[in-house]
């Protein structure tokens, strides 16, 4: 049940009636979840793979032929292979899904003359809200009445500084309902009260508040489609047709020629599985997933783990200054004395402040409030923990507050009146506000208010927040009506900075040595948002504000984009046109930030990256990555472990397509010639579920390459198989082939009894391939060079395919289930030495064309 307050409530608002019609007619407060993948839908999803149903049908025909153990065996292997992609997936929406707060906001709302608390998703239009300091605003209201209250607007204009509010009747441009801005009387939901009190009106809830367009948006938007996933899924249908048409001419010659149709069948379809690279999007899953894992361990999660590999090819790197270059938390960065001496504390970490910096900085902690929401306050009270610990300037609890000054329209300065002890006089008086209004209340001569304003806009320069600081004292008993009256003395100015983060600096240089242009975008001012770039070590010759974005036509953009790095003043559908212009450029375009402001961009652009400690729901939802400790260092790290996965997909995928030379030849050698069958769908399975797949593993566990970021970003256009890749794929393949060929030719030239020839070629298969792993370790280095990279998965991989190999050939139940025969100790020496003449051949090739296949990392 609501918390009911039974106190008085100056208007009536709705009554309890009226709230649940509007509730029942225009819907909760919420804005609606996107759909879901339900562990249904996914396995709807894996069920229409071909490799799948290839199992599925050669068990069915294995039962019908009455061999239930090899029916079930596949039956098996492709429930396996079900349940690994549905529950990987599966993880990966509850990850998400715990992501999002689930909890609401409460408010508390007047209804029937009666304050009632209820939750955020209730308030409906009409109700009047009761804000106060810390509140979270559920909806958007317009203001009836209010006392010095200021909001938190970040979340939705990127603006780290609060806002002051005035009433409806107070109000100016009471016409403009837009968040951003001094002296609206509006209040918008999802910002925060961190001063003051007030009440409002709602005036839109859920999808009609400001934020809830800004989420609505998101559904116009279409997410760029992953593109290796495309191109896989492209040449496996090409793969599935040719295979398709060759296996059912094999079905045909074979039943044709030598009766046996269902033989024929299963024939046809071990040719099928041959030659159908379905672990093209397994490994891809497999790689996207492991990366995944691997950049959590650096604290960013991946909604869509394919963007982690474009992430990786990024040209363009958008920044939101706000919480993503900086901390998002207003410290003290200057205190200027009259005298124009200066203090800076973030230079001098830990050192004393000097003793004539005192008193401004104990003027700056009295004139705020002592439990503090406001940001600037805050600052105030964390530099007097730092630096005036165990001095007399550092006041205790007994320090009693009498009497509060706030900010008015006509006086933007704000007084605090404070008793040192019970029945001391005089109190003291402490001021701050912007420097003109405090020059004011001073007194100052023209002199000294040009001395105040040439020091105020020198620091301002800087992309400094300047506030001026006042100090009097009051004997009297009666509170004068006015701050005017009060005989301040002029204390300093103070400089307040959201601070860079200190490892932005070093992740902006490393991306510029990737090749990667980084772009700063953000709703603030032009002088902060220069030195805030300054600091970050981008170039800030070229800057653009929102007001010439305006004016520019979107082919105009579209040049201008091309040198500007910095953008200041942006609003949010701003930031879609300027990564919209980028996309237009042929640009891959990284977007971060945390605001409901951020959440189109981040939805538009190729890859969005969200910040999870401080970002919304919104912007969280709209994006491919989120980094949770919200440092945008970790951004590099995703961008270094997207090159090195692209790097290691293509040896992976390389050594896959080459792979599949031999076994598709192996299967089609003994049907063209009216050889004795030698493999059938378990052994193309055990090949291609266990095998491939295991050994596919050691490329996701390579080390990267030594230049993966000193390189430029590959070409957007350049397709993951090359003309270069495919070419020594073949020539791998072909060359094991037709050594694993001869072994068979000659076996059954031999006499040797078909059952010692399937296991005499299927071991030398077998030991092909893990030569073809040592081969696509790297494209640029030697094989002795990487020898020496550490590679654990590959030590698993050298210890499981021997008894993997030992079982099916020693334990004899497995033995009769591929139809082997027994080896000798010369057959395992001559199957060892075709491994090695695999990889001898192999590595000396690649030593003579090793430019030309280095390239296809570029």
């Amino acid at each position: 049940m609501p918390d009911q307050t039974p106190s008085p409530a100056p208007v009536p608002g709705l009554s309890e009636a009226d709230a649940q019609i509007r509730l029942k007619t225009e819907g909760y407060n919420e804005l609606p979840r996107p759909d879901r993948r339900t562990p249904l839908r996914i396995l709807l999803e894996v069920v229409r793979e071909p490799m799948l149903a290839l199992l599925l049908g050669g068990g069915a025909i294995y039962l019908l032929l009455g061999d239930l153990k090899e029916a079930v065996i596949l039956a098996v292997l492709a429930t396996l292979s079900v349940a690994i992609t549905v529950i990987q997936e599966t993880r990966t929406e509850r990850v998400l899904e715990a992501l999002r707060d689930l909890t609401s906001p409460r408010a508390l709302v007047i209804r029937d003359g009666v304050r009632k608390r209820i939750t955020g998703r209730e308030v409906v239009r009409g109700d009047v809200l009761v804000l106060a300091e810390g509140d979270r605003v559920p909806a958007d209201a317009v203001i009836l009445e209010c006392r010095d209250l200021q909001t938190d607007e970040s979340l939705l204009t990127g603006e780290s500084v609060p806002v002051r509010k005035t009433t409806r009747a107070g109000a100016v441009h009471s016409d403009r309902r837009r968040p951003g801005g001094d002296d609206l009387p509006y209040v918008f939901s999802g910002s925060l009260v961190v001063r003051g009190t007030g009440m409002g009106e709602v005036v839109a809830t859920g999808i009609r508040s400001e934020i809830g367009k800004i989420g609505h948006s998101l559904s116009t938007l279409e997410t760029e489609p992953p593109r290796l996933q495309a191109q896989t899924r492209r040449l496996v249908r090409v793969f599935a047709m040719f295979g398709a048409a060759v296996s059912i001419l094999a079905v045909l010659l074979y039943g044709t020629m030598r009766g046996g149709w269902l033989d024929a069948v299963l024939a046809g379809i071990a040719l099928g599985m041959s030659m159908l690279p379905e672990e093209f999007p397994v490994v891809l899953a497999v790689f996207m997933a492991m990366g995944a894992w691997r950049i959590s361990q650096a604290r960013v999660l991946t909604r869509r783990a394919a963007a982690i590999e474009t992430l990786g090819s990024a040209t363009v790197l958008c920044t939101d200054k706000t919480g993503t270059l900086t901390e998002n938390q207003m410290t003290i960065a200057e205190l200027r004395l009259r005298n124009d001496e200066t203090f800076r504390p973030r230079e001098t970490p830990g050192a004393a402040m000097p003793e004539r910096f005192h008193a401004l900085a104990e003027c700056g902690i009295l004139a705020s409030a002592r439990d503090a929401f406001d940001p600037m306050d805050k600052a105030f009270h964390l530099l007097g923990g730092e630096r005036l610990a165990g001095t007399e300037h550092l006041h205790d609890p007994q320090w009693k507050l009498m009497h509060t000054y706030g900010l008015r329209p006509g006086l933007l300065a704000m007084s605090r009146v404070w008793q040192s002890s019970e029945d001391s006089q005089p109190f003291v008086v402490a001021a701050k506000g912007a420097p003109e209004a405090i020059a004011e209340l001073c007194r100052l001569g023209p002199a000294e208010l040009a001395a105040v304003k040439r020091s105020g806009d020198a620091m301002a320069a800087e992309g400094l927040r300047v506030l001026g600081v006042a100090r009097a004292t009051f004997a009297g008993h009666t509170w004068p009506a006015s701050q005017h009256e009060f005989a301040f003395e002029f204390a300093g100015l103070v400089g307040l900075a959201d601070p860079l983060r200190q490892s932005v600096p070093a992740a902006v240089a490393e991306c510029r040595s990737a090749g990667i242009r980084v772009v700063m975008i953000t709703g603030d001012y032009p002088a902060t948002a220069r030195a805030i770039a300054r600091q970050a070590g981008l170039d800030t010759h070229d800057l653009m504000t929102g007001e010439e974005l305006e004016a520019l036509s979107e082919a105009e953009l579209a040049q201008r984009v091309r040198t500007a790095t910095v953008f200041a003043r942006i609003m949010p559908e701003q930031k879609l046109r300027i990564v919209e212009a980028l996309k237009a450029n042929r640009e891959i375009v990284a977007m971060t930030g945390d605001g409901v402001n951020d959440a189109p961009s981040l939805k538009a652009a190729h890859i969005g990256i969200a910040m999870g400690g401080r970002g919304t729901d919104v912007a969280r939802e709209a994006s491919s990555i989120v980094l949770l400790d919200d440092d945008f260092g970790s951004i590099v790290r995703a961008v270094r472990l997207g090159r090195r996965i692209y790097d290691n997909l293509l040896k992976a995928m390389g050594f896959i397509f080459a792979v599949h030379v031999p076994i598709a030849g192996l299967a089609l050698l003994p049907l063209l010639f009216g050889l004795p069958i030698i493999f059938g769908p378990i052994h193309i399975a055990f090949l291609e579920m266990i095998i491939d797949p295991v050994c596919s593993l050691v490329f996701e566990a390579e080390t990267e390459e030594d230049d993966v970021m000193r390189r430029p970003p590959r070409p957007p256009e350049q397709p993951l198989f090359s003309a270069n890749l495919i070419g020594w794929s073949l020539v791998q393949g072909t060359l094991a082939f037709a050594l694993v060929a001869v072994i068979y030719l000659v076996a059954i030239d031999r006499g040797v009894p078909e059952a010692e020839v399937r296991a005499l070629t299927f071991f030398s298969l077998v030991l092909a391939i893990v030569s073809l792993i040592f081969v696509n370790r790297s494209f640029s280095a030697s094989l002795i060079t990487a020898l020496r990279r550490p590679n654990a998965a590959l030590a698993w991989v050298l210890l499981v395919v021997p008894v993997m190999l030992g079982v099916t050939l020693l334990v004899p139940s497995v033995s009769a289930l591929f139809r082997f025969g027994p080896l000798h100790l010369d057959d395992l020496a001559l199957t060892l030495g075709a491994g090695i003449v695999v990889l001898v051949a192999l590595e000396a090739l690649k030593s003579i064309s090793r430019g030309r296949l280095s390239f296809t990392l570029r």
